[in-house]
């Protein structure tokens, strides 16, 4: 019998479910399934352990048997996106004994375990929904609200993750927008909760909320099928408590309907890799690297700064979507040893080549770029940016089947958000998406106006507009406990950003 687990970031073990048992045999093919909701921003790790069930306990149901009466044979563990990056979606692994998973010796051959996973029909469904608001409150002095939505999913530990949103419509009270998609996969399932809420856009950035509503997918299809609205809410002070206060302003759903599409994890099995680019802000704002104030301070306890904690958190993450693990990694904004200030070196020293061998090669060439440039400024994103459209478009052009994902962390607020913002434009035509991390106590508004999220499009200065939102921001706070949902937050939008830009262009997965 096989024993499926989750492994929390805490280490501890959660059970999935059991195999049957199967009798007499060294060469078990289970038939039992296991549902697993397969979440692209995180780390899914699975633990498998074999038990040889005794005879007296054949006639036991399998999920009443204690497991310290049975003869533990072996255990196995992997990442989820490691089976489905895999072209068959199987993933071959061997069995050690438990004292010789944590030792790093060579562990007897005790058998290997082989698993195959598929994705269920249901996730492999796409919504359509067209909706719009009426009676929709003032909110601007002079003029009508400049309204948009944003759909999350809820999840357990309460901070919903935005999945989807919609354009701003301007100086309008009853607004319908243009048709949004919902991969059932991206939300869990067709019952699981949304919050749908809708704000007046400012560009400021600092977004008003004019009310909410709680509604599942099934939810929704209700509600359009009875053409009646629903009532939206906002929560409101009254004492020390909030309460929601009903508004007369209303949610309809024009349009609902579902069609199964090619999905995020189709791609994937077709051999396409999404690959990692990080490039590392050396600007003098951080502070000097050798004093501990400094936001590139190298703790000799071993505790990661925050440049540190995002390149782990956004890499660990997006490591196994890449074959070679092989990673072009810049700085900028810094004077090295013996030259002008750079706007885009490369992280490891070498004129010749920018790529490093995986997260811990990032690692080394970052710490040791510490000691080898002296920061400077000012703060441009520009020459980054065109280096990493450069590599994405000379992909596109050998016919490769890549899809790139620059992350920038920076503690300043850019000064060339003009060249910026065109190098953007250019670059939405690519297969790039770009995460941008803010770390430090810097006021980030003007970063907010590259992520499109919060309302339009960016234009360049020509007045040319991106094809599509490829740019993510998240400031990345000290709070510990909330930093993992930032980054869950800033990936759970690649799926979407890498499904558009391959629809837009009418490319099929390959069938594996």
């Amino acid at each position: 019998m096989l024993v499926v687990y989750t492994k929390g970031r805490d280490g501890v073990l959660e059970e999935l479910g059991r195999t049957e048992v199967i009798l007499n045999s060294l060469n078990p093919t289970w038939i039992t399934k296991h549902t697993i909701t397969y979440h692209f921003e995180i780390v899914q790790t699975l633990v498998f352990h074999a038990y040889d069930v005794d005879t007296q306990f054949h006639s036991v149901e399998v999920k009443m048997l204690k497991l310290d009466e049975q003869q533990f044979l072996g255990e196995a563990t992997c990442a989820l996106s490691e089976i489905v990056t895999k072209s068959n979606r199987s993933l071959t692994l061997d069995l050690v004994h438990r004292e010789e998973s944590t030792r790093s010796t060579c562990p007897r051959n005790i058998g290997k375990l082989t698993v195959r996973a598929e994705e269920s029909l249901s996730s492999k469904t796409t919504t359509e929904m067209i909706l719009r608001c009426s009676d929709l409150e003032y909110k601007d002095l002079f003029s009508k609200s400049d309204p948009f939505l944003i759909i999350s999913k809820e999840v357990e530990n309460g901070t919903p993750i935005p999945v989807c949103k919609t354009e701003v419509i301007k100086n309008d009270l009853k607004p319908t927008w243009k048709r949004v998609f919902l991969n059932i996969q991206q939300v869990g399932s067709k019952d699981s909760p949304l919050v749908i809420e809708c704000f007046n856009f400012n560009s400021n950035g600092k977004h008003d909320l004019i009310g909410k509503i709680h509604k599942s997918l099934a939810d929704l299809e209700k509600l359009h099928s009875s053409g009646q609205g629903e009532n939206l809410f906002l929560p409101t002070l009254v004492g020390h408590d909030y309460h929601n206060k009903t508004l007369k302003s209303q949610l309809f759903v024009e349009k609902f309907s579902q069609s199964v599409e090619h999905t995020f994890l189709d791609y994937l099995a077709g051999g396409c890799e999404l690959n990692f680019m990080v490039a590392i802000d050396f600007t003098a704002s951080n502070g000097n690297p050798r004093l501990p104030d400094s936001l590139h301070y190298i703790d000799p306890s071993g505790r990661p700064n925050a440049y540190q904690r995002a390149i782990i958190e956004v890499g660990e993450v997006l490591q196994f979507y890449d074959s070679d693990k092989r990673f072009p990694a810049w700085g900028f904004g810094a004077r090295p040893i013996d030259g002008p200030v750079s706007h885009c070196f490369n992280l490891n020293g070498s004129s010749h080549y920018c790529e490093v061998e995986g997260i811990q090669g990032i690692m080394m060439a970052y710490t040791s770029a510490l000691l080898n440039v002296s920061l400077a400024g000012p703060t441009l994103f520009g020459p980054v940016i065109t280096n990493a459209a450069l590599i994405a478009s000379q992909s596109l052009a050998s016919g490769g089947r890549k899809y790139f994902v620059l992350l920038i962390i920076t503690d300043g607020v850019v000064t060339d958000l003009q060249e910026t913002k065109d190098a953007l434009v250019k670059a939405s035509d690519l297969p790039l998406s770009i995460l941008i991390v803010g770390v430090g106590g810097a006021d980030f508004k003007e970063m907010e106006i590259l992520d499109a999220d919060k309302g339009e499009r960016l234009e360049n200065s020509t007045g040319r507009v991106a094809s599509r939102d490829i740019v993510q921001f998240v400031p990345f706070r000290e709070v510990q406990s909330g930093e993992i949902a930032v980054v869950q937050a800033l990936l759970a939008e690649l799926p979407t950003q890498f499904l558009t830009y391959m629809r837009t262009r009418d490319i099929q997965p390959l069938s594996s």
